[in-house]
């Protein structure tokens, strides 16, 4: 079985892992997001992205970018953390961290075969262009109702309150 720490590349190692993986004609999916609190809607999702390819990829926001994106508040897990997490799972090829607001230049880097956002991104799937110029594709995955990061953050404050509580 493979270390899942050794899942976790650096952007120059991802990039040289792509370029391999294109000459074995690896079919190479892609996805990206913060993946702040792991739940049944990310499982559910990266299940569906990996099904879309030979392998997948996740880039992953660095804290700098989830605070920029979500608030300060965010992300209550930091990124390396996160990256373990993720990188853990079985349907998880390779993570990589990004530090811009949006992954258009990994995207652009990387050319993934497929590139998969939630469909709540349809208006607007970052990379979209890069992708599809290069023969790629864009699915957009449809969305656990009701799972989402911030409901959970809900459900804890509600249970907890801000004052937070026991263990």
């Amino acid at each position: 079985m493979r270390n899942f720490e050794d899942k976790i590349l650096t952007r120059e190692q991802m990039v040289a892992e792509r370029a391999r993986l294109k000459e074995q004609g690896t079919v190479v999916a892609f996805t990206n997001g913060c993946f702040d609190i792991l739940h049944p809607g990310h499982v559910t999702y990266l299940q569906f992205t990996r099904q879309q390819g030979d392998v997948l990829v996740l880039g992953m926001n660095s804290d700098a970018s989830v605070r920029r994106n979500k608030g300060d508040d965010r992300p209550i897990v930091c990124e390396e953390d996160r990256a373990r997490v993720i990188a853990a799972l079985e349907c998880i090829d390779y993570v990589v961290l990004f530090d811009e607001d949006e992954p258009r230049e990994m995207i652009a880097e990387l050319l993934p075969d497929v590139l998969v956002k939630g469909e709540d991104w349809a208006h607007y799937v970052s990379g979209r262009e890069e992708v599809e110029a290069a023969g790629g594709k864009v699915v957009l995955a449809k969305m656990v109702e009701g799972r989402s990061t911030t409901n959970v953050i809900g459900r804890i404050l509600e249970v907890y309150g801000k004052e937070g509580g026991s263990d």
